[in-house]
């Protein structure tokens, strides 16, 4: 027996026919309901929204959208989905995309340049309106094209690379001086650092502060005391143990990012004598370890807000100019860094 014409075909999905001839109103009726406009009274709306219940009815947003040449949908080049950081800062660009009624799709490049490009063209190809990205590399002249094209693109927590383009980024240079700083002022001069890759922005600056914190307080940096690189576990622990060792060992370490941190947590456990330490980015738990961790905190969050209200400012067709914003950072004093400096 053929269906009635007001049920859809069994496997198929309900559609705006489907609804009316249920519904026993007009196809307009059905479009002014699903879409919220006026003309309705409420006993027909109430009506036709039974109808929708009854039978299922979704509305496709997908070729609405792509009717009016948008996709509703926005892209995050992330680094690592799995580093803490990312979390929040993820959660604030999906939620300012959800205000503005478009999805968030996101993917990782695992700090792959080759990885970056890649996953940035394929959101291109998929038609999202913009981009919100935290580079991997130093060369984003690939993006240019599509910037032209009209794709918003704004950068995160690090700069673009040999293009102009909207950037939203931490205060490193300033929030990893005020830490060595902190640490100065609790008594320690033999200061060691221990960061992350040199050709990343963010490492870069944080080395700065911590050079130019050293200079202010006249102190000395030694070669020894500086170890840029991996965050492997293996080489930010051998790097410590060396700058702890022989005659005149650093009383204080300073971490460039939470991976560091957490290490370097695991390295001076029990250490007897103790070490000061302060680490760049808060991460879970650093307030309940003995001593609690001293931090220079950044606003994970702040950073994915800002830079995806800027995305949809473009999108919207303000502030032509591209723009750099640093967030400020907070020294949040728990009681590593505050350990005095032993003989």
């Amino acid at each position: 027996m053929p269906p009635r014409p007001s049920e859809p075909r069994y496997g198929s999905r309900p559609t705006m026919k489907d609804v009316a001839a249920h519904a026993g109103v007009g196809l307009k009726t059905v479009s002014r309901v699903v879409n919220a406009e006026a003309g309705v009274t409420p006993e027909t709306e109430r009506r036709v929204q039974a109808s929708i219940d009854t039978l299922g009815f979704r509305r496709n947003d997908s070729a609405r959208v792509l009717r009016k040449g948008r996709t509703a949908s926005i892209g995050l080049v992330l680094e690592d989905l799995a580093d803490p950081f990312y979390g929040p800062l993820n959660r604030a660009v999906e939620e300012v995309a959800r205000a503005h009624g478009a999805l968030l799709i996101n993917g990782s490049s695992a700090e792959d340049p080759d990885r970056e490009r890649e996953l940035a063209l394929a959101l291109c190809a998929r038609r999202v309106e913009g981009l919100v990205v935290i580079p991997a590399g130093d060369d984003h002249r690939y993006l240019e094209p599509e910037i032209r094209a009209g794709m918003a693109t704004v950068f995160v927590d690090r700069p673009a690379g040999l293009i102009d383009a909207d950037v939203v980024l931490s205060d490193s240079f300033g929030g990893a001086r005020d830490g060595v700083a902190h640490l100065i002022a609790h008594g320690h001069s033999r200061i060691g650092f221990i960061g992350d890759h040199p050709r990343i922005h963010t490492a870069t600056e944080r080395l700065r502060g911590y050079r130019e914190a050293m200079a202010r307080a006249g102190l000395p940096v030694h070669d020894a005391w500086v170890a840029p690189g991996s965050t492997a576990p293996g080489r930010v622990a051998g790097a410590a143990e060396a700058m702890l060792a022989g005659s005149e060992p650093v009383t204080a370490l300073f971490a460039g990012n939470n991976r560091v941190t957490v290490t370097l947590v695991r390295v001076l456990a029990d250490r007897v004598p103790p070490v000061a330490l302060v680490g760049f980015d808060d991460f879970e738990l650093a307030d309940l370890l003995r001593p609690a961790v001293t931090v220079v905190a950044q606003d994970a969050a702040a950073l994915g807000r800002v830079a995806t209200e800027r995305l949809f400012d473009r999108l919207a067709g303000a502030r032509p100019a591209p723009e750099r914003i640093v967030l400020p950072t907070r020294l949040i004093a728990r009681g590593s860094g505050e350990l005095p400096p032993h003989p």
